[in-house]
């Protein structure tokens, strides 16, 4: 007898399927149709009409953020903490193999988007914008990674047994600046790619922030393992600085380990492995070995090589996927030959969206409202007051400041040629995927590495509240910057259409300035004008009503009637 099968596997594919049919039947209206360009008039019919596509409305991107904000609330709904329906700790088998999963999943969806960032990047572009490049990624990148772990100092202060609040120590705050700092390239994708990139952002700043938040992705490792380190063997407060083999064996390991193998090896490993397909692929390519599903696929399959071989090797495969890329298309010969292609923008949309909804799903939401009585495998360390102080403080000071002061210093010229468009870099420097892979990164080396000397597996007792804060901070400003980065530019769309709509449309009818027109309304005010009008127009309505009624118009006839002659009219067939 047939039976309802409530696996969790037939639960995952049904929330999937449900969000992305809904998300399909209206994609194009809320990508193209819903929202309206500076340049054109807005019709309500013309929304809903399939013949006027070509029509100009507001320009918003096809890879537009609404979707994976769409996304995260699809999960925060189907979730443990509203219907229920995707259980993830439950499926996982526990907190640690649910960690592991989150790891996985975000470590494949950047090598997909950073290796694809790398590929639509214009020929030897790194060759020909190498300054740019090493000052948003050297100094650019320190500084973003000090001032989030200042910011994170000074704001999270956890409440102690005296009841005051106690600051942790600066070194926790380095290893969870290290997960904010880098760009993520799936959110930054919406301002450097489709109609409203084209139209708003030179191609040399869109060029600069796709390889950027590519690049500064795998060049994370550095900045997370330098606090790392310095905790594993020195200690927050410096109390292992003689048991564990303090600094000196801390930057051993990260010079030979961090530096040398994982950065250096990976961008050694990508190149090698970029430049051999390249060749690969043409001499395929111009003996027809290679179809094209398999040619238009080939950055995707690439990433999924790359993110197996440096795993077993322990390098740094997100880096290795962006140079290999970048590799890939350095003659510019493969961009142009997937230029026109949908495959991997598709694979890319439907990758971004899963792995918000299970951000959505898994997300530690009872740990920012302590007073939430749920089933929580999080303490409470940080006030809701703090969390949101830090997610304001993190998205307004973060990057703004350092890109402006490269700006100044003439660092990041010719792709960033005034104040304005250094002020839009700053601000669309989203954090999204990359700080929670970052984030899981810092949890299986604490439960692995940082751990009590009894044996026991248990985190050391300097690292247990860095384990429960920084999940806290990192995933509270994750959601911060996708609610704010995803509606920005629909908002501030939205807010131009508005105010050039009513106040153009007042110019253009009336023909007078708008010191003009506040001048008659004041005075209208003042001599009750308003209601003389409002009677006129009573009175015009009334008499047009009256008139419609009365006199109805006549329907001209179709056609002239032709007189023929009474034979003629005899012979014609009766009705």
């Amino acid at each position: 007898m047939p039976s309802i099968r409530t696996s969790d596997f037939h639960v995952v594919c049904a929330v999937l399927g449900v969000f992305m049919t809904c998300f399909s039947f209206v994609s194009y209206l809320l990508k193209e149709r819903l929202y309206i360009s500076e340049s054109c008039r807005w019709n309500p019919d013309d929304i809903f009409d399939p013949t006027r596509r070509s029509r100009c409305l507001w320009p918003v991107p096809r890879r537009l953020t609404l979707h994976i904000v769409f996304a995260l609330l699809t999960g925060v709904v189907a979730g443990p903490y509203a219907a229920n329906f995707l259980r993830p700790v439950r499926w996982a088998g526990g907190i640690p193999e649910l960690e592991t999963t989150t790891l996985d999943f975000a470590r494949l969806a950047l090598s997909v988007q950073v290796t694809l960032a790398g590929c639509q990047l214009p020929g030897r572009f790194v060759k020909r914008s190498w300054r740019s490049l090493l000052a948003i990624l050297g100094p650019g990148m320190v500084g973003m990674w000090v001032v989030s772990s200042f910011l994170v100092w000074a704001i999270c202060a956890s409440p102690d047994a005296e009841g005051g609040f106690k600051r942790m120590p600066f070194l926790h705050a380095l290893a969870i600046g290290a997960c904010i700092a880098p760009t993520d390239p799936i959110l930054a994708a919406t301002v450097v790619k489709g109609r409203w990139a084209d139209s708003h952002v030179p191609a040399r700043l869109a060029q600069l922030i796709s390889a950027e938040s590519g690049a500064n992705d795998g060049l994370g490792y550095p900045f997370l393992y330098f606090a790392l380190y310095l905790i594993q063997f020195v200690g927050g407060s410096g109390q292992y600085l003689e048991k564990a083999g303090g600094a000196g064996k801390a930057m051993e390991m990260f010079f030979g380990e961090t530096v040398g193998f994982v950065i250096v090896l990976s961008i050694a490993w990508g190149a090698a492995v970029g430049y051999v397909a390249r060749k690969g692929l043409k001499f395929a390519e111009s003996l027809k070995y290679i179809d094209n599903e398999s040619f238009y696929s080939f950055a995707v399959i690439l990433a999924v090589l790359l993110i197996g071989t440096c795993g077993m090797v322990g390098s740094d495969d997100i880096l290795a996927c962006f140079v290999a890329g970048n590799v890939l298309s350095w003659d510019d010969w493969f961009r142009r030959e997937t230029a026109n292609d949908s495959f991997e923008p598709t694979v890319d949309m439907l990758l971004n969206t899963s792995i918000f909804i299970y951000f959505g799903a898994v997300c530690p939401w009872e740990s920012f409202a302590p007073h939430i009585h749920t089933e929580s495998f999080l303490d409470s360390p940080l006030p809701i007051w703090r969390l949101i102080c830090l997610g304001i403080s993190i998205l307004a000071l973060r990057r703004v400041p350092v890109v402006v002061g490269l700006h100044v210093l003439g660092w990041l010229r010719p792709h960033v040629s005034s104040l304005r468009e250094a002020g839009f870099m700053g601000f669309f420097g989203p954090i999204g995927v990359s700080a929670i892979f970052y984030l899981h990164v810092m949890l299986e080396y604490l439960r692995k590495h940082i751990v009590s000397e009894s044996g026991d597996e248990e985190l050391r007792t300097d690292v247990r509240e860095l384990f429960n804060v920084a999940q806290v901070c990192v995933w509270f400003v994750v959601v911060c910057s996708v609610i704010v980065h995803g509606l920005s530019i629909p908002s501030y769309q939205l807010g131009i259409w508005f105010s050039r709509h009513t106040w153009n449309q007042a110019l253009d009818e009336h023909r007078y300035s708008i010191r003009t027109w506040l001048a008659q309304e004041r005075d209208a005010v003042k001599h009750h004008a308003w209601l003389s009008r409002l009677r006129d127009e009573e009175e015009r309505i009334k008499h047009a009503r009256v008139w419609q009624r009365q006199a109805p118009v006549r329907p001209e006839p179709s056609f002239r009637r032709v007189r023929m002659h009474p034979e003629q009219e005899a012979s014609q067939p009766q009705g």
